[in-house]
């Protein structure tokens, strides 16, 4: 059955999944949902009988209902192929009771690489779908690892230049090297002198500029998102808890129809978000837990029914998850205003205005199967200590708060069910922080030293993906402020004026 988008706050609807795709964000400034939520038409048995590219189609078919087969598994086939550095893609790993899917495998160590390996090929594909004749931009805010993920899902395709900002300070410095150190004629980075939010904010500003919008046009150019804001991101992401729990099934671990329980470290709630999609297309998930690190607005909001994003914004050793304006959640509030988009404007419009609102009663009662929790940088450090000693298995800082969060949940509630954890980056992207957490103190060497010790001690092999970086040139320097990110867009582009 074909499937239409529509924005979240009702200014748009009827938009073909390829048009959702290359839009981005909405012309009212929402965000693009399926009319409806498809089920699965494979059985869960048929499911576990299948590799990772045939899962990836059957659950991609039903929401990018204008795309051919031919087309889409030609998009897969071409994102999940052996830039990928293990057979299964998203392995699974049990410890301490925990199955964690592991989602770096890919050519940046992060689970962006799920989803911006195949956004490029989906993005393409629907330009020659609707006869698009203009450049793309691909204009993106990073909290470190969308930035990477999206330059190199991008970088030199022709029809396409990609724009990425930064906050200057706010990511680690493997992230900040494999960004400024990104090849491709049409690939561009800007760090900015703020946090995530501002980069965010400003980006979202950008799209939302139809003045802008006209002079790109004149010039040959239009705007595009890689953000989880794009249902070209959030769609594939769903695959990987449907292939989860197929290989859960697969390998004896779970029966058929057994729920289990879903753990996600939680910034911008798009990863977890995917993850209940998985749910309402009808993969047995009881509980999703949602993690988050010292910037909790998203526990708060769970625990309250009030978002609240009036709070001091602190830097954590979980820098991807330091967001204080998750723009995702936008979709489940949506969604729990039963799809009405002039509701979910108003709650935005707030946010805007006085940085805070709050839902309905029944609105929480919608999201009943999300539980929060959060983890102190003390808990978060002490989880990844113990697991490694414990086990040998080794996690970085955000499926630290992930873990740590989960041992919270299961002290306090005794639920029994089996649980999933995404693990969202290699320990390697987070060397410096995961080798202090392990030894108990500061650690005063270099990045690359702190590298090879943390290999010394655990014993796993060093990426390729940090190797590269290891003496790779910087080919980007930029830095502006977050009032300057449209002039900054202009000057990339060659001064649009």
């Amino acid at each position: 059955m074909e499937i239409s988008y529509q924005s979240t706050r009702g200014g748009e609807a009827g938009v073909r999944a390829s048009q959702a795709i290359l839009k981005g964000l909405a012309e009212d400034g929402g965000l693009f949902m399926p009319t409806f939520i498809p089920k699965l038409d494979k059985s869960l048995k048929e499911l576990s009988e299948m590799t990772y590219q045939e899962t990836a189609y059957e659950v991609m078919k039903l929401f990018l209902t204008d795309y051919t087969e031919e087309e889409l598994k030609s998009c897969i086939e071409r994102a999940y192929d052996s830039k990928f550095d293990t057979e299964e893609i998203t392995p699974l790993s049990k410890a301490e009771g925990s199955y964690y899917l592991e989602l770096y495998h890919g050519n940046t160590i992060a689970f962006k690489d799920m989803a911006l390996s195949i956004l490029p090929h989906l993005m393409t594909t629907a330009a020659k779908k609707n006869q698009v004749k203009n450049k793309i931009v691909i204009l993106t805010a990073t909290s470190g690892d969308t930035g990477k993920a999206a330059m190199a899902g991008f970088a030199d395709v022709e029809g396409t230049e990609i724009i990425v900002f930064y906050p200057k300070d706010g990511v680690s410095r493997v992230q900040e090297l494999q960004m400024v150190t990104q090849k491709g004629d049409n690939t561009h980075v800007a760090a900015i002198y703020g946090n995530f939010d501002d980069a965010q904010t400003g980006v979202k500003k950008i799209f939302g500029d139809k003045e802008f919008a006209k002079k790109l046009d004149e010039k040959g150019y239009q705007l595009s998102s890689a953000n989880s804001i794009n249902i070209g991101r959030l769609v594939p992401q769903v695959v990987y808890y449907v292939y989860a729990y197929a290989k859960l099934l697969e390998n004896g671990e779970i029966s058929e129809g057994e729920e289990i329980n879903v753990t996600v470290p939680t910034g911008n709630f798009g990863n977890i978000l995917a993850a209940y999609l998985a749910k309402q297309m009808g993969l047995p998930i009881k509980n999703l837990i949602c993690a988050s690190n010292d910037n909790k607005v998203l526990y708060d909001f769970f625990q309250t029914g009030v978002y609240d994003r009036n709070r001091d914004f602190i830097l954590t050793s979980s820098p991807s998850m330091d967001i204080l304006i998750s723009s995702n959640l936008e979709r489940l509030i949506y969604l729990s205003a039963g799809s009405d988009g002039k509701a979910n404007a108003e709650l935005m419009k707030s946010l805007g205005e006085k940085g805070s609102y709050e839902i309905t009663g029944e609105m929480k009662k919608f999201m009943a199967d999300f539980k929060g929790g959060y983890s102190s940088e003390e808990s978060t450090k002490a989880v990844i200590k113990k697991l490694f000693e414990d086990t040998g298995y080794l996690i970085d800082t955000h499926t630290g708060v992930a873990a740590a969060v989960y041992e919270q949940y299961k002290a306090e509630t005794k639920d029994e069910t089996k649980n999933v954890i995404a693990s969202t980056a290699s320990p390697y992207k987070f060397s410096r922080n995961v080798l202090e957490a392990i030894e108990g103190k500061k650690e005063t060497c270099d990045e690359f030293q702190v590298i090879d010790r943390l290999a010394g001690i655990c014993g796993v092999p060093i990426p390729q993906a940090v190797e590269e970086i290891r003496t790779a040139p910087v080919c980007h320097n930029t830095e502006c402020h977050a009032d300057q990110m449209k002039e900054t867009v202009e000057n990339f582009l060659g001064k649009i004026s």
